[in-house]
């Protein structure tokens, strides 16, 4: 492993720092990296495609580890609107909490927040996994297509709204499902990915069989009349 390399941003700009992760040579230069006095800056660490880890010590703004490829980032605080936004693959995690849209049309990859996520975490979901240790807010997996969110704590209304083929897995209470959106009997393979997921994010103490499985009804998928009410 390479030799940790310190990014302070009140002596190097954001521009500087996102221009540096995004052009490595990994054969050559250091491939851990801690960002210091991120001081709620939007749009850090984006477009990342390397294999490298690294740790952001404060809370972030807008859309921080958007398009992710590769990289593994750590966020020591909490974070805005749009985090791991479109990320393809690698993992992102977040000690705190998160704004809206957490993970929005995430291809791939593993997001982890240890606690809340606002509304609309894991909109247009295409394919990541996304846990939140906490709750999440209204709206949640709204037209989801792939993937899985799995929420330890609640959900708020609209749960899985238009919904295609992607897998929730809630703890707690849901104040209210989406269109077409229905709850469905866990299977085995539901129950393994949930202890998978909960391995991968070092959540103990949590019994996979305390989670409900929500999925799409597949009423949407073809334009019907009697369902004109629900488009």
């Amino acid at each position: 492993m390479g030799q940790l390399m310190e990014l302070d941003l009140k002596k190097i700009s954001l521009r500087e720092i996102n221009n540096t992760l995004q052009s490595l040579d990994i054969s050559q230069e250091d491939q851990n990296f801690t960002i210091t006095n991120p001081e709620g800056c939007h749009a850090l660490c984006v477009g990342i495609k390397q294999e490298i880890n690294i740790n952001i010590e404060g809370h972030v703004g807008y859309y921080c580890a958007g398009m992710n490829k590769e990289a593994n980032i750590k966020i020591n605080g909490s974070a805005g609107t749009g985090v791991a936004e479109n990320m393809m693959s690698g993992t992102v995690s977040i000690s705190g909490n998160v704004s809206q849209s957490a993970g929005a049309s995430a291809h791939g990859g593993l997001l982890y927040v240890n606690g809340d996520a606002s509304s609309r975490c894991g909109i247009s979901l295409k394919g990541a996994d996304i846990v939140v240790g906490g709750s999440v807010g209204h709206m949640s997996a709204f037209m989801a297509q792939s993937g899985s969110l799995l929420v330890c704590g609640d959900a708020g209304d609209a749960l899985g709204d238009s919904l295609y083929e992607a897998d929730i897995y809630v703890r707690g209470k849901v104040k209210s499902l989406g269109v077409d959106c229905i709850e469905k009997e866990i299977r085995k393979k539901d129950t393994d990915k949930i202890m998978d997921l909960l391995s991968k994010c070092k959540i103990e103490d949590i019994n996979p069989d305390e989670f409900k499985r929500f999925g799409s009804e597949r009423k949407l998928y073809n334009f019907d009349i009697d369902n004109i009410s629900n488009y």
